[in-house]
């Protein structure tokens, strides 16, 4: 099984706008998946992962603050995308 976690250029783009405090906990995130595998550190409760429905099914997310999330997709292999590093608003959901 692999533990690998890559960004899309899209991701990048994204992280590269986020405070310092999301990056951080983004990559916290990867070093928990690549230690101890991403179905672990789905349970880890500070993170929320979960999975998005509607236009988004197939795709999961975890909080990185109360207003930043980063979506990404699994592929068999255990692989993580991240697709989507993202500022939410109450208003949005």
């Amino acid at each position: 099984m692999t533990r690998d976690v890559q960004l899309t250029e899209s991701a990048r783009k994204d992280l590269a706008r986020a405070p310092q405090h999301v990056v951080d906990k983004l990559l916290a995130w990867v070093m928990l998946v690549k230690m101890k595998g991403l179905h672990e550190v789905r349970k880890v409760p500070g993170y929320h992962d979960e999975p998005l429905v509607g236009r988004r099914k197939g795709q999961r997310s975890i909080r990185l603050s109360r207003s930043w999330r980063a979506v990404y997709t699994q592929h068999g292999d255990g692989a993580a995308e991240f697709v989507r590093v993202e500022e939410v608003h109450k208003h949005a959901y």
